[in-house]
């Protein structure tokens, strides 16, 4: 049953991965991590295909290595929250923008602290 699951959400994961590659504010490679880490407790030959992907292989093979983002990644992530906490500025109101500028400020330190080997 666990591992159906794991199956489940992994392709789940690729799915919103997929649907990131498009969508300029939702991250792919995070999702295809995420999907890794599935796959790698449900099926191994899905989670080696994922290793062996072009694109996405590599900032696999770092996270789990090292815990490392890029630095485009960590340029890519840090804007997309700027955005998001511009967005909230603009169009929310008192005190409820600060939600999401803590957000893009703890994820944003914590994102840039990260390794980038």
């Amino acid at each position: 049953m666990r591992r159906h699951l794991y199956l489940i959400a992994g392709f789940l994961s690729i799915g919103l991965g997929t649907i990131g590659a498009f969508l300029p504010l939702l991250p792919t490679v995070p999702f295809m991590i995420l999907a890794a880490f599935c796959f790698a407790r449900s099926s191994p030959r899905l989670e080696a295909k994922l290793l062996d992907h072009k694109h996405f292989g590599p900032h696999i093979r770092r996270w789990r290595e090292h815990g490392a983002i890029s630095r485009r990644g960590k340029k890519a992530a840090l804007a997309a929250f700027a955005f998001s906490a511009l967005l909230a500025l603009l169009f929310s109101p008192w005190p409820w923008f600060l939600v999401p500028l803590a957000a893009a400020l703890i994820g944003g330190s914590w994102i840039w602290g990260r390794p980038e080997t």
